[in-house]
């Protein structure tokens, strides 16, 4: 059975798990290995973790704080945030981190995606694409890098099939109009990637209520669905999104 899955996102900082909107106003929402124990008992099919200044802030992730993460679980971890090369990924899997997920370096340097997939395999790689609308651009979506501080004048579309190409296992597009509104994930721009690829889409950005899940599903084309906010803040437990998709025929591990 192909399920679709629910994977909580830990945005962390400084080794804090964090939330904002639009990749600002961040509110410190706790320890993020206490929330990944959390939600790993609660059901969630696997958990993100994103260093989301590491890039900006020029180091490597924060290996103390992933440490503690995968200690506390019992599902696979995406590890994202600062990773420049082969080895700062083999660190990172010598931890017990299961994927990792590369966005600016893979962006500044595309030969890197294939080199990762080469050496640790299709499957351990995930190409996070942080969009913006675009008009300018074909699909209207533009890819942005450094933490969403830069917009790197390149098609989010175009990418999306390039690092398909290059090997990639997997794509997380976040939509920057939409993170931490609550307002639902960018349909159009989800659909477009997943319309362009044959790999999974894990669809990031905007979730407020468990429609919204159900559409990133049915009409993004999303594979799996990244949710923060309404985890973070107590919104809806993973077995209360399992359900809902569930009793709208959408196949989930209960």
């Amino acid at each position: 059975m192909d399920y679709r899955r629910v994977i909580p996102c830990l945005d962390v900082k400084d080794g804090r798990l964090v939330k904002g909107v639009h990749f600002v106003k961040l509110k410190d929402v706790g320890d993020p290995a206490e929330s990944a124990a959390v939600y790993s008992e609660a059901g969630a099919d696997e958990l993100v973790f994103l260093d989301i200044t590491a890039t900006i802030e020029n180091r490597k992730t924060l290996l103390d704080a992933v440490t503690r993460t995968v200690e506390r679980i019992s599902v696979p971890l995406t590890v994202g945030g600062g990773i420049r090369d082969c080895r700062g990924i083999e660190e990172l899997m010598n931890l017990g981190v299961s994927k990792v997920s590369i966005n600016t370096a893979a962006v500044l340097n595309p030969d890197f995606v294939k080199e990762a997939a080469n050496e640790f395999g299709s499957e351990k790689i995930t190409i996070a694409i942080d969009t913006c609308g675009n008009s300018q651009l074909p699909s209207g979506f533009e890819v942005i890098i450094n933490g969403g501080t830069a917009g790197a004048g390149s098609d989010a579309v175009e990418w999306a099939k390039r690092v398909e190409d290059l090997g990639a296992g997997a794509i997380l597009p976040t939509s920057m109009d939409s993170d931490g509104t609550q307002s639902g994930y960018d349909i159009p721009m989800t659909r477009a990637i997943a319309d362009a690829v044959k790999l999974p889409v894990i669809a990031s950005g905007g979730a407020g209520n468990l429609e919204h899940l159900y559409q990133a599903i049915v009409d993004g084309g999303a594979d799996a669905v990244l949710v923060a906010s309404i985890a973070h803040f107590g919104k809806y437990t993973i077995k209360q999104m399992k359900e809902y998709l569930a009793e709208r025929q959408i196949p989930v591990n209960l």
